[in-house]
C-alpha cells in the first residue's frame, strides 16, 4: 500500500508555466512528466467576463422562456431564467400554484428594475452571457457564496480524516445570514489560520461590492475576477505543483508574494524563465503539444488516430485504429487502442475546453467485459477534470455519450475564426467548378458590346488554373467574340 502511495505521489508532479506577452496576452500550461494536461490562454482584447459581477437593470421579460434579459453593459444583454433569481429580487409576493417551484417571472419581477448579477456563462455566438443573481468568490481555500447559506466541502476531496476537519473549522466561522461557504480542492492540508485569513479577506470583499454597488449606476461592473495568471495561481497552484515558472518579471514578483503566503515553506517554487534565445515553452519542448490543441486529428503512440468534429449541437470523436495484424488479434488490439484513447480523450477535452455533449465512437469490441473495461479508465480518467462530467456506458452500437462543462472560453473559441474562402464549412469548391463558373461570367461579358480587350480579375490560384486548363477554352470564347481576354490577379485576395 505504502508503494502504491508512494507510486501515486510520483505521478502527480507537476509543473506550471506561465507566459506572458506584456498588456496582450496570458498562456498557462499545466503539464505532468512533460506531458501537457491543461492548457488556458487570455488576450486582453477578449478578456473573459465569467466571474464578473455587474450592476444591471431588466430589458425585457419573455413569459414563454420564464426568462429575462438584463442590460448589465455588454454588447448583447444578458439571459436570467427565472430559477436563477434570488427571493429577495421579488416585487410581489411570490404566487406559486400546488406542484409549482418557482413563481411567474412577469408576476415577481418588472423591466426596469435593477439587479445585481454575475457572468456564469460567457456569450458564444449570437447567444448573450447566461447570469444569476446567486453570486460566488473563489478564494483560495473556500469559495463564498451569497444567497445561498450551505456550509460544505467540495465532493472531489474524498479522504474522509480531510473533510472532517474541513466542517469542523467551517463550523467555527461566523458568516452572516445568507452568506455560505464550500471549501475548495485547494483548502486540503492547509492551516486553520490560513483558512481562517482566507475567510477574512472573502468577507471584505463582499462588503467592498456590496458598497460599490450602492453608489454606481446601472449598467455598471462593481466586481472584475482576477486576470488568467493570478486566477491560475489561485485555482490551480496545489502541492501536486512542484515548480512554476513565469517568463514575465512582473508577473514573477506578483505571483511569488501569493506563494510565500499560500506555500511558506516552498522558498523556490517559483523560477523566473529570462532566456532571449527560447521562449519559455520552447525550452521545456511545449510548443507541439499546444499546437496540437488546435488540429483535427491527434496520433496516438500505437498509430491510432483521434478525429474531432464539432457542431451546432455535439462534438463527435472517431477512432481509428492502427495497423492491426490478423483477425486473431482484433480484440485483444482493439481494446488496447480504445483504452489508450480513452485516456487520450479525456485529455483533450481538458485542453480544448470541449463543452456540452460529446459522442465517441469506439471500435467495435464484442466482449461485453472489455466495453466495461474502456468504461471503467475513462470515468477514471474524467475525475482528473475540474469540470462536472457525466459518463454513459457503451451502447451496442460502439458509442459512449458524455456530458462536460465548459469552463470558459476555449483556446479554439478565443483565437480562431471562420475561414473567408469555405465561410466555416471546412470544405471549398474545386478549382474546376471554380473555373467553370469564371468561363461562365467570362461568356457572358464577352458577348456584350465593349472595349477589344476585356479584363477578368480573379484570385491568383484560379487565374493561374485557368491559364493551364482552360486556355483553349478561352481561345475559342476569344475567337467567337472577337474579342480578348485577360486574366489579371486580385490582389485583395492575398496575404
Amino acid at each position: 500500500m505504502t508503494n502504491e502511495t508512494a507510486a501515486a505521489a510520483r505521478k502527480r508532479r507537476q509543473k506550471m508555466f506561465i507566459s506572458v506577452l506584456p498588456g496582450e496576452q496570458v498562456e498557462v500550461v499545466i503539464a505532468e512528466e512533460g506531458k501537457v494536461n491543461e492548457y488556458y490562454v487570455e488576450m486582453v482584447h477578449q478578456a473573459k467576463t465569467k466571474g464578473n459581477i455587474y450592476k444591471g437593470y431588466i430589458h425585457n421579460i419573455d413569459n414563454g422562456l420564464q426568462a429575462a434579459f438584463i442590460n448589465y453593459g455588454a454588447e448583447r444583454n444578458g439571459f436570467l431564467q427565472i430559477d436563477e433569481v434570488h427571493p429577495e429580487y421579488y416585487v410581489n409576493d411570490p404566487d406559486t400554484k400546488k406542484g409549482q417551484r418557482f413563481p411567474l417571472m412577469q408576476k415577481v419581477l418588472k423591466p426596469g428594475q435593477e439587479i445585481l448579477v454575475q457572468v456564469v456563462k460567457e456569450p458564444t455566438g449570437k447567444k448573450g452571457a447566461f447570469l444569476t443573481t446567486y453570486l460566488s468568490l473563489p478564494g483560495r481555500g473556500f469559495v463564498y457564496t451569497v444567497g445561498r447559506s450551505q456550509m460544505g466541502v467540495s465532493r472531489k476531496i474524498e479522504n474522509e480524516k480531510e473533510r472532517e476537519r474541513l466542517k469542523k473549522v467551517l463550523e467555527a466561522f461566523e458568516t452572516t445570514e445568507g452568506v455560505g461557504l464550500i471549501a475548495r480542492t485547494a483548502a486540503v492540508g492547509q492551516s486553520k489560520a490560513a483558512l481562517e485569513r482566507d475567510f477574512k479577506y472573502l468577507n471584505r470583499l463582499w462588503t467592498d461590492i456590496r458598497a460599490n454597488a450602492q453608489q454606481k449606476k446601472a449598467p455598471s461592473m462593481v466586481y472584475h475576477e482576477l486576470g488568467l495568471a493570478a486566477r491560475a495561481v489561485r485555482d490551480y497552484l496545489t502541492s501536486d505543483v512542484t515548480e512554476v515558472w513565469v517568463d514575465d518579471k512582473e508577473t514573477f514578483d506578483q505571483i511569488e508574494d501569493f506563494v510565500k503566503l499560500a506555500f511558506p515553506r516552498k522558498n523556490s517554487l517559483v523560477k523566473l524563465h529570462e532566456d532571449s534565445d527560447l521562449s519559455l515553452l520552447e525550452r521545456f519542448n511545449l510548443v507541439k503539444q499546444v499546437q496540437e490543441i488546435y488540429s483535427r486529428e491527434v496520433t496516438m503512440p500505437s498509430g491510432g488516430r483521434l478525429v474531432f468534429d464539432a457542431t451546432e449541437a455535439l462534438t463527435a470523436v472517431d477512432i481509428n485504429s492502427g495497423k492491426i495484424g490478423g483477425e486473431r488479434n482484433f480484440q485483444k488490439m482493439s481494446l488496447k487502442t480504445n483504452m489508450e484513447a480513452a485516456r487520450e480523450i479525456a485529455r483533450q477535452l481538458r485542453l480544448r475546453d470541449i463543452g456540452g455533449q460529446v459522442v465517441i465512437d469506439f471500435i467495435e469490441m464484442k466482449n461485453p467485459k472489455d466495453c466495461r473495461e474502456v468504461e471503467k479508465v475513462m470515468r477514471g480518467e474524467m475525475k482528473n477534470d475540474r469540470a462536472r462530467t457525466d459518463v454513459s456506458r457503451i451502447s451496442s452500437f460502439g458509442l459512449m455519450e458524455l456530458v462536460r462543462q465548459r469552463l470558459g472560453s476555449s483556446a479554439i473559441a478565443i483565437s480562431t475564426e471562420p475561414c473567408p474562402c469555405c465561410k466555416g464549412t471546412g470544405i471549398r469548391r474545386n478549382m474546376e467548378w471554380q473555373a467553370l463558373q469564371a468561363l461562365k461570367d467570362i461568356h457572358r461579358e464577352i458577348r456584350r458590346p465593349g472595349p477589344e480587350i476585356f479584363d477578368f480579375t480573379c484570385e491568383e490560384e484560379l487565374a493561374i488554373y485557368l491559364l493551364n486548363h482552360k486556355r483553349s477554352v478561352i481561345a475559342d470564347l476569344e475567337r467567337a467574340c472577337n474579342r480578348k481576354v485577360h486574366i489579371d490577379i486580385d490582389y485583395e485576395y492575398e496575404d
